[in-house]
């Protein structure tokens, strides 16, 4: 991988930062609902929501608010939310680790029960148990998650009473130490269960197709015929080579998986950036909304970023000009 990929991607990168940025701003300004309204009660004086519109910089052309913006951003500055007053970095903060619990509990549970099942599947392709799975997989990918969800809490949570129907933690009980790491844990598997569902379908099937294919590649019969074990030569050899293109696919889901998280976490009140995705647009919340987009458009371009340059540095094949 030369230092002059490396660089064009740098720069492809902040390009698209810029762009997302840009577009995002624009976007948000021109959607339906004056924030100023939202802040004003109803049947306000005309004159303190004028106040109220210069006090909040939006009687001000698009383009200098683009520019005053654009320059915050580049201090590390987001502004200060409409609703709450407070920093926007700072109501991010609070409501970004129950997400990304959400979605590293997700990524584990995917990665490795999709690993699982789709290994399963292919030493036996097109058996009863291969055709199971698959079907299976098919169906977890084509269900909604806000449907598989309301099932879940419907048939699962409401009838078996073995998982809590919302919420991060139990606001009766005021647990700590271990008691709330297993409170916590408690809450968070039917939600990461769910938001998982498709992620396990799409790596079974990614996992099952790449390693049946390895398997009826010439090293592989080679190892057969030099007596080495078959589990050796499946995990070994065959099936590191099929999940490659996973490093891929984490990569370009993780952007679909957020949004499957706002979906999930609005569902089972879930206290995360989803939920305040939700609230920040009832309330026209827009300083919130774009530091929302934002740090989630540059997670997900740093991710293709790193996915690109990580598959390079595990396959020596890639070569990258």
């Amino acid at each position: 991988m030369s230092a002059r990929y490396v660089l064009r991607r740098l720069f492809e990168a902040l390009l698209a930062v810029v762009g997302i940025l840009l577009l995002t701003f624009v976007l948000v300004q021109a959607a339906p609902g004056d924030p100023v309204h939202a802040l004003g009660a109803d049947g306000s004086d005309p004159e303190y929501l004028e106040y109220l519109r210069s006090l909040l910089h939006l009687d001000r052309p698009l383009a200098d608010q683009i520019t005053t913006y654009s320059g915050n951003v580049l201090r590390g500055r987001l502004g200060n939310s409409f609703i709450q007053g407070r920093p926007v970095t700072e109501v991010i903060g609070e409501r970004l680790w129950p997400t990304l619990l959400l979605m590293g509990t997700t990524l584990v549970l995917s990665s490795l029960i999709g690993t699982a099942l789709g290994v399963l599947a292919s030493r036996r392709p097109y058996g009863r148990f291969d055709l199971a799975v698959n079907s299976a997989a098919l169906v977890c990918y084509a269900v909604p998650a806000f449907w598989l969800g309301q099932i879940a809490i419907l048939t699962v949570a409401l009838r078996t009473g073995w998982f809590p129907l919302q919420g991060l933690t139990d606001p009766r009980a005021q647990y700590t130490g271990w008691a709330h790491v297993a409170d916590v844990a408690h809450h968070l598997i039917l939600p990461a269960l769910v938001l998982a569902a498709s992620e396990i379908a799409l790596i079974t099937r990614v996992t099952r197709t790449g390693l049946i294919q390895e398997l009826g590649k010439d090293y592989v019969r080679a190892a057969r015929a030099r007596g080495a074990h078959e589990r050796s030569v499946v995990f070994g050899q065959a099936l590191p080579n099929a999940l490659l293109p996973l490093v891929t696919i984490i990569g370009a889901r993780l952007g679909a998986l957020f949004s499957g998280a706002v979906v999930i976490e609005t569902v089972f009140s879930w206290p995360g950036l989803g939920s305040l995705i939700v609230s920040s647009s009832q309330t026209r919340d827009r300083p919130v909304l774009l530091g929302l987009v934002l740090m989630v458009g540059f997670t997900v371009v740093v991710a293709n970023l790193l996915t690109d340059l990580v598959y390079g540095w595990i396959d020596p094949r890639i070569r990258y000009e």
